[in-house]
């Protein structure tokens, strides 16, 4: 029915986004986890209300939703097909089509922008209305791996509007568009294209080899954001992209590092970090996601052929050497009792009262050999009874306990996944979860074993790999956070910086407060490599000692330096890690900018206005900008920071490829049928996604436009709630485009007879009572707009537009003013206004639907002769009050009576038209229109009679309403109009008042 061209892939591939571990550097005292103080509600919560969706999903009393009830008819389909040699201005001189077409209105007008460098903020010198003031902002950057989806999209529609306002305002604007290089995912890509197409690993090649692959694969795919972007309409000044590969930004992040390690902020320890074995790196903690396990689960994981048993709790014994004692621990990881320390006890459960030693050395059997434990007596273990077993190198809470209590720390699991040698030559080498039966076997070998039962549990999963996480302790390089974390969090409570919604200032303050030292290392070949250097000194062993440089020169003289020798005699090598790839991303507001160097932009746009993205990167990204930019540059990276919330499915979902719901908005645009693909997902979650889509989009996804789909995004309210999305919505506001477009056929028709020029509007005054009530509503509406737009309270701006356009100009003043003028000579001067009412709209819809605003508006200017030859509808002026003070209410009406009265006459001619049609309908086709003209006039004579609701209206004019002075089409339209207004009167009856 729509588009069949493309196909929307339906990927069921990732998991659902949870953060668990955190890479927590040692510290004289343990950090409090901000992810549990910070958690909204209990995990337990969360899965109740998944199992309930998709419960709702499955269920075949599925309640029916808009886009079921929906019914689609295919659209003519009407192609610009006028040779337009890219970047020349589209020909809106062409006959006008008779409807709405998305294809046809969106063609040629972005690369016409693009090429007159309209995005551009030297622009602004040309403007006639110019302000001195600027507005800037970074859009967030998407990583080059991947494809936007709808939330992408709101980021671009509300940013996009927030840039086309101030631009039209006068402001000089600049919004740059960039790329991350996503150092894991994108390696992940690659690295499989290789195996699947060249059958090699990334070990294969050297390094640089490697990395030219890397360029390779990113120059042929990574410009597909940059071309959806485009289609979305995004104003960006694309002279300025940036991709944080880039030699200029590469030089900004090495100068951040050495400046950073200069201050002593950045340090080189050991500590346990998130670990993903089929990466062999370090990943953050957005790059965790958590897996829900009700009890025990077979899954697949990567590098084993056989699924591994998950979501079960071993019980074993550890024997008390010298005495008939034993003491019980329980684990959901077997194979990590091999670097067990420690067992903790409860200093009051009677079972280990004859442990009375705070460090009591008890000597225990242990699977190979006799070693020698601590019996920890701990408040750690006040929260229940029994003992808990301590392995400091592979869990995270007992490696705070080891810094505690001075603990060793035994790491039994290497970076590749395998068991190292600490654990005996029986299990050297072997896979760590097939080192868990070969653990369970001894046990039960040496009649330890005590038992196993079903356990509930969260497993951490890499979002990249799949593979399960592995703590490890490592050798990583951190930031000292404290110091930095306190300064933003000043920042917020003096003012300096603004939180919108104001209600994220609390969790702002509160992460900021219980904040960990970051680790910026990864264990990857694609990225910034670290400008570190190990130091080896002539006549020494110690390879400890580390300097670090801008250049590989630079180091080696801050070692000669250091050292007191030449720097001939000392031999540098440098870190092969790269940084996390949100170190760089920390930096975007201002190495865009040109940093470190004093360029002009950085001079001029340095702060950034605002930060708009959304609200789940309030601790990934934004505190670290903010942290960041307050230390490398001395000043905030921006002023404020605008969350907007979660864009979700309209059954509640967050979109996820897990759950088979990401939308990508080009297939909305376009138009596109479903084709859902399984992925390797547990059978129920494939089968949730499946019928999701199968309920959602039963006949795919029709045609809505760009321009559309914007509006839609924009009418949610974005700050504090959570969006739920549905194709229904973006269709109805496709027919709003529909609606604008037959309004400006309407308008050049009307306007077209007139001989007389269509003067400014400030020399429009208007003559009828229904006219000045259409002006003072258009006053209102941009007073309106300008208080929402400076709140940034997006969805109140489009409903006020959408409710001017579509209930005040279309159902009443077109209806009543346009008609019922042409029997007097006014009929120029309600032309005039139309022009006015229609030409301020367009203005003010263009932030959000730049693309039919354009055409319509470039439509529009022929009709005034003797205008200037104006370029673009988004270089003009923005309405603002101040231009339309002579239509305040008070300056037009003295009363609303008589505008009521006429505003209420015409709805109550809607109610004679609903009973013409009525009563016709009864007869049959012979006398249907001769009985309509009877009824029609009989009823009109009643009305008359009694003077109750034509007041206003002559007896003239009712009996010439359908006379020879209103033209055939303009009955049909009358007809049309007045019969949908009669389910309205109510509402319209209020507005009036």
């Amino acid at each position: 029915m729509w588009r069949t061209g493309r196909v929307l892939n339906l990927r069921l591939a990732g998991r659902e986004a949870a953060r668990l571990c955190s890479s927590n550097p040692p510290k004289p005292s343990p950090p409090s986890s901000s992810q549990s103080k910070s958690s909204p509600r209990p995990q337990a919560e969360k899965q109740r209300r998944r199992r309930e969706r998709e419960e709702a999903i499955l269920s075949s009393q599925h309640i029916t939703t808009a886009d079921e009830e929906l019914k689609w008819s295919e659209k003519q389909k009407i192609a610009y097909t006028t040779k337009t040699p890219p970047g020349t201005k589209k020909d809106t001189s062409l006959l006008f089509p008779s409807a709405y077409n998305p294809e046809y209105v969106e063609s040629s007008w972005y690369q016409w922008w693009e090429k007159e460098g309209f995005f551009s903020p030297e622009q602004h010198e040309r403007l006639p209305h110019i302000v001195d003031q600027t507005f800037s902002l970074c859009i967030p950057p998407p990583n080059v791996t991947g494809s936007l989806h709808l939330g992408h999209a709101l980021t671009v529609a509300v940013e996009d509007a927030l840039v086309r306002w101030r631009r039209m305002q006068g402001y000089r604007v600049l919004w740059v568009p960039g790329c991350d290089h996503a150092g894991i995912a994108t390696q992940t890509v690659v690295e499989r294209r290789l195996l699947r197409e060249e059958g090699k690993r990334r070990q294969d090649f050297t390094r640089q080899e490697f990395l030219q692959e890397v360029w390779k694969w990113k120059n042929e795919k990574g410009e597909e954001i940059y071309h959806q972007l485009r289609r979305l309409g995004a104003s960006l000044d694309w002279s300025r992209a940036c991709f944080t590969m880039d030699p200029g930004f590469s030089r900004a992040v090495t100068e951040a590092f050495v400046r950073l390690c200069d201050c002593g902020l950045i340090y080189r320890s050991e500590g346990l970090v998130n670990w993903s074995c089929a990466l062999e790196s370090a990943i953050s903690d957005i790059e965790v996601d958590s897996k829900q396990l009700s009890g025990q689960t077979m899954l697949s994981v990567p590098g084993y052929e056989n699924k591994v048993e998950f979501g079960t709790m071993l019980t074993f014994a550890y024997p008390i050497e010298g005495q008939e004692a034993e003491v019980a621990v329980s684990t959901t990881r077997p194979e990590t009792m091999l670097g067990d320390v420690a067992v903790a006890v409860h200093p009051d459960d009677p079972r280990y009262q004859c442990y009375s030693l705070h460090l009591s050395v008890l000597r225990m059997l242990w699977l190979i050999g006799v070693c020698e434990l601590l019996v920890l007596i701990s408040s750690l273990c006040l929260c229940f009874a029994g003992a808990v077993k301590v392995t400091p190198a592979h869990d995270h809470t007992d490696f705070l306990l080891s810094q505690r209590h001075s603990l060793p720390r035994l790491t039994v699991i290497g970076g590749d996944g395998t068991m190292r040698p600490p654990c005996g030559q029986w299990l050297e080498g072997v896979k760590r979860f097939d080192a868990r039966q070969f653990v369970v076997d001894a046990l039960f070998e040496k009649k330890l074993f005590r038992g196993k039962k079903s356990h509930a549990m969260t497993l951490p999963v890499c979002s990249r790999s799949g593979d399960i996480i592995e703590p490890l302790l490592k050798k990583q390089w951190y930031i000292h956070c404290d110091e930095m974390a306190k300064k933003a969090t000043q920042a917020v409570e003096d003012g300096q910086l603004e939180i919108i919604p104001h209600f994220y200032t609390k969790t702002w303050k509160n992460w900021l407060s219980n904040i960990s030292d970051w680790c910026i290392s990864r264990q990857l070949w694609w990225g910034h490599q670290i400008p570190a250097y190990q130091v080896e000194l002539p006549n020494s062993t110690d390879k400890q000692e580390w300097v670090w440089g801008r250049s590989k020169g630079e180091a080696r003289q801050r070692a000669a330096i250091k050292y007191g020798l030449k720097p001939e005699d000392i031999t540098l090598t440098q870190d092969p890690d790269v940084l996390d790839t949100w170190f760089s991303s920390g930096l975007f507001p201002f190495a865009m900018l040109g940093w470190p160097e004093q360029t002009t932009d950085l001079q001029r746009f340095y702060p950034n206005s605002i930060l708009e993205t959304g609200s789940d990167l309030i601790f990934f990204w934004v505190a670290r900008m903010v942290m960041l930019g307050t230390e490398l540059t001395g000043q905030l990276p921006f002023k404020k920071v605008l969350f907007h919330s979660l864009v979700r499915d309209k059954h509640g979902r967050k979109m996820s490829k897990s759950l088979g719901n990401v939308i990508d908005p080009l297939d909305v645009i376009h138009g596109v049928s479903l084709e859902v693909k399984e992925g390797n997902l547990d059978p129920r979650e494939q089968l949730v996604a499946m019928e999701a889509q199968r309920k959602d989009f039963p006949k795919g996804i029709p045609q809505c436009g760009t321009d559309a789909l914007r509006f839609a995004l924009c009418s949610h309210k974005m700050q504090g709630e959570d969006i739920s999305l549905s194709i229904s919505q973006v269709l109805s506001c496709r027919k709003f485009c529909n609606k604008m477009w037959q309004t400006l056929r309407f308008t050049l028709g009307v306007l077209g007879n007139n001989t007389t020029p269509v003067g400014a509007l400030e020399e429009t005054t208007p003559l009828s009572s229904m006219d000045r009530w259409i002006c003072s509503r258009l006053y209102s509406t941009v007073k309106q707009c300008e208080q929402a737009f400076e709140a940034f309270e997006l969805h109140i701006v489009t409903s006020v537009l959408y409710s001017f356009w579509v209930h005040s100009l279309c159902d009443v003043y077109m209806v009543r003013s346009i008609i019922f003028t042409q029997h007097y000579g006014s009929r120029h001067m309600a032309g005039s206004v139309l022009y006015h009412c229609v030409s301020t709209s367009l203005a003010l819809l263009s932030p959000f639907m730049p693309f039919i605003t354009e055409e319509l508006w470039q439509r529009l200017q022929p009709v005034r002769p003797g205008a200037a030859a104006q370029t673009s509808l988004c270089l003009q002026l923005y309405p603002c009050s101040s231009q339309l003070v002579g239509l305040q209410p008070s300056n037009l009406l003295t009363t609303t009576r008589c505008v009521l009265t006429e505003a209420v006459s015409v709805l109550e001619l809607g109610y004679v038209f609903h009973v013409c049609f009525f009563i016709r309908d009864l007869a049959s086709d012979r006398w249907r229109s001769l009985l309509f003209l009877l009824c029609f006039f009989l009823l009109i004579i009643i009305f008359s009679t009694f003077d109750c609701v034509f007041a206003p209206l002559n007896i003239y004019e009712k009996s010439i309403l359908f006379g020879k002075v209103v033209r055939p089409g303009e009955k049909f339209y009358i007809l049309c109009v007045a019969f949908r207004l009669t389910s309205r009167r109510r509402y319209y009856h209020k507005k009036c008042v």
